[in-house]
């Protein structure tokens, strides 16, 4: 598997773009979340090799370009449809209702296919773990002996990490979101990811790099360039 990220800010943080990755997996690419800053992004980097796209939630710097990316690549990429891949069917009816808005007919631009179409893909549901009664989730990829974890926005990281130690032993990477506001409530607040190092190796994103503070010792994706396009 091979992860790298096309932006790993916040909502409130454009100049690092929004949250978002291409996962490599099973030789196709996956595209998690598509925040208002991917499009311009994706069309900057000329990057449209993208077989599925995957979304934690619907908050707007996750989904924000979700419906330029589906016309882009029908009318001026690949000129295909892209598959939307499904946690549940209530999430996909609710994705749909967000795109017909924009679209008027969003089946004529994307298909919607279940993630067990995706060998190694598993979803944790974190509905309210993050914005009070909204759903969110997290996903578990498992590929060659090795697991990757991306948190999606998580307030709660006792939540996935608690379910992780459930599962068998593998080496495990975990991308998690990371707050350095003590007063954020939606993400994790970077002093309770810090006991989880020694378990799991852990790289925080969605945050402004700058604010990061002397004590924390949770490396982020932002100072990794081979993590980031």
């Amino acid at each position: 598997m091979k992860i790298k990220f096309l932006g790993t800010g916040g909502a409130f943080e454009p100049t690092y773009g929004n949250s978002a990755a291409i996962l490599e997996i099973n030789q196709q690419n996956i595209l998690i979340d598509a925040g208002f800053t991917i499009y311009p992004k994706l069309v900057q980097l000329d990057f449209w090799k993208i077989d599925y796209i995957l979304l934690t939630h619907l908050h707007n710097d996750h989904c924000g370009s979700l419906a330029n990316i589906l016309l882009h690549s029908c009318f001026y990429a690949n000129g295909r449809k892209l598959v939307i891949l499904y946690q549940t069917e209530t999430f996909r009816d609710q994705i749909k209702s967000f795109l017909n808005i924009q679209l008027k007919d969003v089946e004529k631009y994307a298909e919607f296919k279940p993630t067990t179409e995706i060998p190694g893909l598993f979803y944790l549901d974190t509905f309210n773990r993050h914005s009070e009664g909204f759903q969110t989730f997290s996903f578990i990829f498992e590929e060659a002996g090795e697991r990757l974890v991306y948190s999606g926005d998580l307030r709660d990281c006792n939540f996935l990490f608690n379910h992780l130690s459930t599962l068998p032993s593998l080496p495990t990477q975990v991308y998690h979101d990371i707050s350095f506001d003590s007063t954020n409530k939606g993400h994790a607040f970077y002093t309770d990811l810090i006991p989880y190092q020694a378990q799991f190796n852990i790289l925080g994103y969605h945050c402004d790099p700058t604010q990061k503070p002397a004590d924390n010792t949770i490396p982020l994706v932002y100072d990794q360039p081979d993590l980031r396009y």
